[in-house]
């Protein structure tokens, strides 16, 4: 990826360059109304360009800034989840546990009632 950026840079670079050696014309830009600029059509170019990829790479930095807030925010949600799960975990462990007690402290059934009942019938 390195590389398609360094060629598109350095073609960009070199088309800028043999535009300004064919483009000395003076040139009158109205930045503001009421006040006029007057430079050659290289160096408007050149400084526009240069505006341009400033604000490309502002704009790559709030972006990134963006994703990493995001990012931060979904690993603190994911942290938090876990530690519910745990949580949740050890609770059913424990229910567990309490349940195998309770079923221990259980009389067991007696058969012996059923079988009366039926030989009586």
């Amino acid at each position: 990826m390195r590389i398609i950026n360094f060629v598109v840079i350095f073609a960009t670079a070199l088309e800028l360059v043999l535009f300004s050696i064919q483009n000395t014309n003076l040139v009158t830009i109205q930045v503001i109304p009421g006040y006029q600029v007057q430079a050659p059509l290289a160096i408007e170019l050149i400084l526009t360009l240069g505006l341009g990829a400033t604000l490309a790479w502002l704009y790559s930095i709030w972006s990134r800034l963006a994703r990493q807030i995001v990012s931060f925010g979904q690993k603190r949600e994911i942290k938090k989840k876990e530690k519910e799960i745990e949580t949740l975990s050890k609770d059913v462990e424990a229910y567990k546990t309490q349940l195998e007690e309770q079923q221990k402290q259980l009389p067991e059934a007696q058969e012996q009632p059923q079988e009366t009942s039926q030989a009586e019938s």
